[in-house]
């Protein structure tokens, strides 16, 4: 089977997050016929050590609910449907690099691991079961998460917190404002401060990351002649691998200092750069062009933050992540098929 067919065969199969069993099943049936297949829930790990150095290619399942883009189709050199991009392009390279028989008998013990639940809240994504189940994946030399990258070799990431910013006032008649405090008005000052607030550049390692603060929701009031008494924003915050969880949490404290009240609703650290690792330089003159540092957040940091050397290389394209009109160019998938190949069997 072509590499376009299997993408399309995988965009067709159904895995809106929660709901990953029937790819998970299509997957497994079609590896094991070459492959040890371990399955936990809905995770598979395909492979196992055999004595070579051990690299690792990380793939999620799930996909971000339906726009009515579930079906696949291929029009002008691109193949159309939900996950084309993020990244059910990345499984169907992985898929083939691990049915190659090159690959399988090259000089490392390639592994393929398909996890569930990443498009969802941090904890409960499943590849952290994964690690905790299956304690040689630590040993890996190298691994690749196959996220869309536009084809660049993106490293580390940058790590996220959310938090809500809560200012609090005095509720009463709107006509009579005088005997209260207004809490949405409270914050005014603050959020033309954030509005105007730029993105910090960071360098680390050669490459720029940015720390961003964005307000995301806000919520206040509850009736339109009634001042309202409290009023609640998240604050997301995106932050260089320079700082850890405290660090990070110490920082978006002091931003947010005006407020009443700061309540951290989730957090996960950054990833770090595998600087001085033996696999980073030969990867890098495969992939060539841009070198860049990952600012959204990626299982890189799930994994570096356990030690284990990783990237994010894939074939999907960044900006086509999520949008109705998903796509990916079928070059792409070419392209990272045969840089890997040839990173694998090398």
């Amino acid at each position: 089977m072509s590499i376009v067919n299997t993408l399309v065969e995988l965009i067709n199969i159904p895995s809106v997050i929660g709901n990953e069993d029937e790819i998970t099943t299509a997957i497994e049936f079609r590896l094991a016929g070459t492959h040890p297949v371990k399955r936990l829930g809905n995770a598979l790990v395909v492979g196992e050590p055999t004595g070579k150095p051990i690299v690792v290619l990380y793939g999620h399942t799930d996909t971000v609910p339906e726009q009515d883009n579930g079906t696949a189709h291929v029009e002008d050199d691109r193949i159309h449907g939900l996950g084309a991009s993020d990244m059910k392009a990345g499984l169907a390279v992985m898929v083939h690099l691990l049915e190659d028989a090159a690959v399988r008998d090259g000089p490392y013990d390639v592994v393929g691991v398909f996890y569930d639940k990443e498009e969802g809240p941090a904890a409960d994504n499943g590849l952290e079961d994964v690690l905790d189940a299956v304690a040689w994946l630590a040993d890996a030399e190298f691994s690749i998460v196959l996220e869309p990258t536009d084809l660049n070799l993106e490293l580390g990431c940058n790590g996220a917190m959310n938090a809500d910013i809560i200012f609090t006032g005095h509720a009463a008649h709107s006509a009579r404002p005088w005997l209260g405090e207004n809490a949405v008005t409270k914050a005014g000052a603050w959020l033309a401060a954030m509005h105007d607030r730029r993105p910090e550049p960071v360098e680390i390692a050669g490459l720029e990351y940015r720390e961003v603060f964005s307000i995301t929701r806000a919520n206040g009031g509850i009736a339109n002649n009634v001042l309202p008494s409290r009023f609640v924003l998240n604050l997301n915050y995106r932050f260089p691998p320079i700082y850890d969880l405290k660090a990070a949490e110490a920082r978006l404290r002091r931003v947010a200092a005006a407020a009443d009240e700061i309540v951290v609703t989730d957090r996960a650290a950054a990833g770090t750069v595998p600087e001085g690792n033996r696999h980073l330089a030969r990867i890098e003159s495969l992939v060539g062009g841009a070198k860049t540092a990952k600012q959204g957040w990626t299982d890189v940091a799930r994994l570096t933050g356990r030690g284990i050397p990783a990237v994010n290389y894939g074939p999907g394209e960044v900006a086509q992540a999520h949008q109705v009109t998903e796509s990916v160019p079928i070059a792409n998938l070419e392209t990272v098929f045969d840089v890997l190949q040839r990173f694998l069997t090398t």
